[in-house]
């Protein structure tokens, strides 16, 4: 593949502005060469961003009067899948933002254009690269807690969903949206696929029919238990993680720091409070574990190895199926108030 590889981002709001725009242009391998957007004003301010790129108002446009060989999609959850498909079929690789898609029948699908079409389909699962999940994911590998017992993590926050992210029909839900973080991150830390999941919700929005609150319980083999929280009414919060072994246990509050430093255009310079070191303790006592510097500019960079032969893709679509059963099914078991379990084909009934 001829370099640098062209890219074309489809969406322009926050997502595709300050992640993707911003990330690729930190790979020396990838250019940025194309934004399609229907707004008029998120066109301007794309052309302002990154002089002479090419502006477009659609992915039709782009992909008919384009060179892209990489397209992005950060828009909103439900078109997903049609776009990944449409620029798939059209011989262009690929990158959808989180959440892939909304079912796993989409998820399929994509993975099918994918294969037909002979090119890279991968999912913007950034927070691989957290610093306070690569520590948590060092710490239990590593044995220190013992045999993994139970881990809860989740997000707590206060302030209303606002544009598409308050339509239920365009997002999904709350899992769909930080959920596919964490389920993610909870899915890589144990390496498989719960046996069993029952998930509860909350409404306290009379404007929107996106949740207030979402929690999945997920039961592993071996009773291995994991909780993942997602919560806009909270105005204080629990700690981020919570992990027990049978030698030990942690506890790790905080966020990630990069997405406020890569706000400021300098990702670099994120760094860790240390009053969020995690607390770590077993039979020799409690200690604090610095966390690992994280490094989201890892995403593109495999992309760009993947795309030419360097490296093998880490974050392949066939993964992040499993995220959007564990979430078809959560949003399935909160509605009926049920337990669903692992069928055979990797969905939840």
């Amino acid at each position: 593949m001829r370099l640098p590889i062209n890219v074309g981002i489809v969406g322009y709001g926050y997502a595709g502005r300050a992640f993707h725009a911003y990330l690729i242009g930190l790979e020396p391998r990838l250019k940025l060469r194309a934004v399609a957007t229907r707004s008029p004003e998120r066109q301007s301010q794309a052309a302002a961003d990154h002089p002479g790129i090419d502006l477009f108002a659609s992915l039709d446009e782009m992909l008919s009067h384009s060179d892209i060989q990489l397209v992005v999609i950060a828009t909103p959850h439900s078109t997903h899948a049609q776009m990944a498909i449409q620029a798939a079929r059209a011989g262009r690789h690929v990158v959808v933002d989180k959440a892939m898609c909304l079912t796993v029948a989409e998820a399929d699908a994509m993975i099918a254009a994918a294969r037909e079409a002979g090119v890279l389909l991968s999912v913007f699962q950034n927070r691989r690269w957290d610093g306070d999940f690569l520590t948590v994911q060092h710490v239990v590998t590593s044995g220190q807690l013992g045999r993994l017992r139970l881990f809860e993590l989740g997000v707590w926050g206060h302030g209303h969903p606002r544009g598409w992210r308050a339509q239920r029909t365009e997002m999904g839900g709350m899992l769909y949206d930080w959920g596919s973080h964490l389920v993610d991150q909870a899915l890589l830390l144990v390496g498989d696929m719960p046996q069993a999941i029952h998930a509860f919700s909350q409404y306290d929005y009379s404007d929107t029919d996106v949740e207030s609150y979402a929690r999945c319980e997920m039961r592993f083999a071996d009773d291995l238990l994991c909780t993942v929280e997602v919560n806009r009414i909270a105005r204080l919060g629990k700690p981020h993680w919570m992990v027990v072994g049978d030698a030990g246990a942690l506890v790790k509050e905080g966020l990630d720091p990069q997405e406020a430093a890569m706000r400021e255009g300098h990702i670099e310079s994120a760094a860790e409070d240390p009053a969020h070191y995690a607390r770590m303790r077993t039979n020799d006592g409690e200690v604090r574990v610095p966390t690992l510097r994280g490094g989201w500019r890892e995403y593109y960079r495999n992309v760009a190895d993947a795309l030419t032969g360097a490296a093998e893709l880490a974050v392949k679509p066939e993964e992040v199926r499993r995220v959007v059963a564990v979430i078809e099914g959560s949003v399935a078991s909160a509605r009926e108030d049920r337990v669903l379990r692992l069928r055979a084909d990797g969905t939840y009934g």
